[in-house]
């Protein structure tokens, strides 16, 4: 095989722990943006919710056009330190400073909103400049189908992990209370560290995930790519991107994320004014997110080994929206114990333990199916473009994320929640409403993204079958070249 071709070999456990450690950057950004962003720049800054919501649909524009150009340059990167490798050590530094900047906005709020715009575009730009090579490298360092999991898992892992450290220093030391602020994420003063804290923590791990695979897949490509032209670059990325088990995979992905990203972004909000979680429940919740990661982590594997990734996708996906739901159906019945109690918030914590496990599980499936299309594109086109499915991926991540803080913010403001509300003193009939709205959509989704989900075409034989092929095509053209 060429030196770009995926082995079908195990990897060294070494080599997934690097490979993950990559992903870090992008959990940390995922976390703030879904987690903290509309908090802070509605209820603390004091910008509208919906005009939040606006200036991320702005940064999303912006990613339509940036993240296939990402995924496409970052395949044609010809270097001694390969395609990927430039891009991992060039974009962490401004990526660090472009974070710094964003939980940083200026005292004077004149033009807050168009700072918001152009901050968001800047962050989630660089952190395409670093995923994309990242994740492209899962197709790259293997073609086994069940190595591509534990790859993927790794990254899970790692970019969970990542989210939800910051998330926990977050709630336990940057935002605490103090005599003007009741309540920790209310005050303003404790987002400035949280900024500085994600920004060394995203730059250090992406350039030491880079150092540690450095000399397994920093070397020159074997095949120099061909001159390309505006015309040729859109046919490329359009014909990679139209495969038909890609459009049903990043379609299901952009439902199911964007009904995930809606509960992240629109979760503070429930635990402080549904929930009326005290501060010790806000720090055991990072923990008890991580305890779904490391038991998806161990599960996911066999469940593909088993049932394989589409039915682990489907099924996980409808026990994650029942484990979710109920407790929302109990407290609107009044079969739920009274919100702020321990019994309340243990109860709700075993429910989400439960229903994470199966989310995680998801969105697992469901990068380790897209790594698929790579070859089953590659037979189709003649190229391989990991770097395309990759920004396809996170084109989808950033839409859900973009679509989870608007839908957030229109269902804040229809509900009649205040600006700077105090957990308890809300009316009962405006908690109500946002619950109701909220848990409809979460189920509309997810009888959406499992319907198409089970329509996913390729399946382990079919992927083997064509690993197979290729590498006989391949070995004939080369002994052809010889002679």
């Amino acid at each position: 095989m060429t030196a770009d071709a995926p082995s079908q070999a195990r990897l060294p456990l070494k080599l997934k722990l690097y490979h993950g450690l990559g992903s870090v950057a992008y959990g940390v950004k995922d976390n703030g943006f879904s987690t903290f962003l509309l908090i802070f720049y509605s209820q603390v800054v004091g910008l509208d919710a919906s005009l939040v919501s606006l200036a991320l649909m702005f940064a999303l524009l912006a990613d339509a056009f940036v993240d296939p150009l990402i995924g496409y340059f970052s395949d044609r990167t010809y270097t001694r330190w390969g395609r990927r490798h430039p891009w991992l050590y060039l974009a962490p530094i401004p990526l660090a400073f472009a974070w710094m900047l964003l939980w940083s906005p200026p005292e004077d709020h004149t033009h807050i909103f168009a700072y918001l715009v152009v901050v968001a575009v800047l962050v989630r730009t660089l952190v395409s400049c670093c995923e994309v090579p990242s994740q492209s490298l899962v197709a790259e360092l293997t073609s086994d189908y069940d190595e591509r999991t534990a790859l993927v898992r790794f990254r899970f892992l790692f970019a969970w992990g990542g989210g939800l450290l910051v998330f926990f220093l977050a709630n336990t030391v940057f935002l605490r209370p103090d005599a003007t602020h009741k309540f920790g994420q209310l005050n303003p003063s404790g987002y400035w560290l949280y900024g500085l804290c994600g920004a060394i923590l995203m730059a250090a791990t992406v350039l030491i995930s880079a150092l540690g695979q450095h000399r397994r897949v920093a070397h020159l490509p074997a095949t120099k790519p061909e001159p390309g032209s505006p015309k040729r670059l859109f046919a490329e990325i359009w014909e990679s991107l139209r495969h038909p088990a890609a459009l049903i995979l990043l379609g299901a992905s952009l439902i199911a994320i964007s009904s995930t990203q809606m509960t992240f972004t629109i979760s503070n909000f429930l635990y402080l004014y549904v929930w009326r979680f005290s501060d010790g429940a806000f720090a055991a919740l990072p923990w008890l997110l991580m305890a779904s990661v490391l038991a998806s982590f161990v599960l996911v594997q066999p469940l593909h080994h088993r049932f394989g990734k589409k039915r682990t996708a489907v099924v996980c996906g409808v026990i994650s929206t029942i484990f979710w739901v109920v407790p929302f159906g109990l407290f609107l019945s009044g079969h739920w114990p009274a919100p702020g109690t321990g019994s309340s918030s243990n109860l709700l914590m075993g429910f989400i333990l439960i229903s994470n496990v199966n989310a995680v599980m998801v969105m697992i499936s469901a990068q380790s199916m897209l790594a698929d299309v790579v070859e089953a594109s590659q037979v189709e086109t003649g190229r391989r473009t990991e770097g395309v499915f990759a920004a396809g991926w996170m084109f989808v991540q950033k839409c859900a994320t973009a679509v989870g803080i608007g839908l957030t913010g229109l269902l804040i403001s229809l509900s009649g929640l205040p600006s700077k509300a105090i957990p308890g003193q809300v009316a009962p009939e405006v908690v109500d409403r946002l619950v109701l709205s909220y848990s409809a959509i979460v189920i509309v989704a997810t009888i959406l993204s499992t319907w198409i989900f089970a329509r996913f075409p390729i399946n382990r034989a079919d992927h083997e079958a064509r690993i197979a092929a290729l590498t006989v095509a391949e070995a004939s053209s080369e002994v052809t070249g010889l002679q």
